[in-house]
């Protein structure tokens, strides 16, 4: 079977068109142009409700958000803050750019915080914590909050890749103060571009709101208690970080279609986890107890491969048709904690590194057939043999 065509974005609702159409012909893409009910007011209360959020703000992007929440939190400068060393390079450069030093912790192999280093850093003067659940990847975010709660240390969710997981019943991004969300292209919900941040407090959210950029009495057009922004009006500087309508506009229609984008998605995802985990050179970490994922991609462990076999892996895999990312394997991969240089005193991760450098990539769009499953795995598990024709892979 032809393989599909697994880099290309889910298409946007044929729902969407006619507002898409209005936007075009008013030209009235600014969120705060209309009196109420633009766009993106409709999405933020649509989202929070969704979510069952007090308060929404949609923004230009994830990174936006999560940089927003730490301004927002009204930190000192320099304040140290924890956040895992397997994440993409965004995160702890909205770190930096709110004045903060990032702090990393180690990540195990099956993807999750090592709450051992975690404690530990935890101790080291961490004024607060992004817990970023990388591809979806939920770490035990019950022994987390009691941890930073018994401390007094706000977390902050990174639920870029986990828009629709569960937590113990709980939504993923809900648990912390604050929850940031992504609606890029290879995200559950597709804008483009685009992420948004939700939170139970009015106080945060006012300052935040006010930061990105509702300049004059436009803050007015948000539905948050008005002592909340009169505290704080003309305090901040503004960053401009808004969503327009028409990227508002391409959001709405799907957030109707979620419930079945994650239940495709975990189906497939399981499906291809099966058929590779028949192979002892493969290891697709299992869901941690309570952990109801959402994904649109899949991570495994290769075992028992040297770096060669590795690279060659990936390579007949690509030839084949599938990509394969290692996260580990290239000089410039933004998700490989040693190439983000930009920090100071870049620590070493020992155990982070050792999973990153034998942990792979493959994106499983949620629209794929069983079928096109099929031929995805058969190329993996070809490319396996090719890279390691000597060797028995059953397991």
């Amino acid at each position: 079977m032809t393989l599909p065509d697994m880099h290309t974005a889910d298409p946007i609702p044929d729902a969407a068109r006619s507002e898409i159409e209005r936007l075009l012909q008013t030209g009235d893409l600014f969120r705060y142009t209309a009196a109420k009910d633009a766009p993106v007011a409709l999405l933020e209360a649509e989202f929070a409700q969704m979510m069952g959020s007090k308060y929404a703000l949609a923004l230009s992007s994830c990174s936006a958000a999560l940089f927003l929440s730490l301004k927002a939190l009204d930190l000192p400068r320099d304040s140290r803050v924890l956040v895992p060393g397997f994440t993409f390079a965004a995160v702890p450069s909205a770190v930096i750019h709110a004045d903060c030093t990032p702090v990393l912790c180690e990540v195990g192999q099956n993807y999750r915080i090592d709450l051992t280093d975690f404690e530990a850093k935890l101790a080291d003067n961490i004024s607060a914590v992004i817990i970023s659940h990388m591809r979806g990847h939920t770490s035990d975010m019950d022994a987390i909050m009691a941890m930073c709660d018994a401390q007094a240390i706000p977390v902050i969710e990174d639920a870029a890749h986990s828009l629709g997981t569960l937590w113990r019943g709980r939504k993923i991004g809900t648990i912390g103060k604050i929850g940031c969300f992504s609606f890029q292209s290879y995200k559950m919900i597709n804008a483009g571009e685009g992420g948004i941040l939700i939170t139970e407090d009015a106080d945060l959210v006012a300052r935040a709101i006010l930061m990105s950029g509702a300049y004059e009495h436009n803050w007015q057009k948000h539905p948050v208690l008005l002592e909340a922004f009169a505290r704080h009006q003309n305090q901040f500087p503004l960053y401009n970080l808004r969503l327009n309508n028409m990227s508002a506009a391409l959001i709405r229609p799907q957030l109707n279609l979620l419930p079945q984008r994650v239940k495709n998605g975990r189906r497939n995802h399981d499906y291809v986890a099966a058929r590779l985990n028949i192979s002892s050179y493969f290891d697709v970490p299992p869901p941690l107890q309570g952990e109801e994922r959402a994904p649109d991609s899949i991570q495994f462990n290769l075992i028992g491969l040297n770096d060669a076999e590795v690279s060659k892996f990936a390579k007949a895999a690509e030839t084949a048709g599938v990509k394969v990312q290692v996260f580990g394997h290239s000089a410039d991969n933004a998700r490989a904690f040693w190439n983000w240089q930009f920090i100071k005193d870049l620590p070493e991760l020992p155990t982070t590194r050792a999973m990153l450098v034998r942990a792979c990539d493959v994106r499983l769009p949620v629209r794929l057939t069983q079928a096109e499953l099929d031929a995805i795995a058969n190329v993996l598990l070809t490319a396996v043999d090719v890279a390691a024709p000597n060797r028995s892979a059953v397991a």
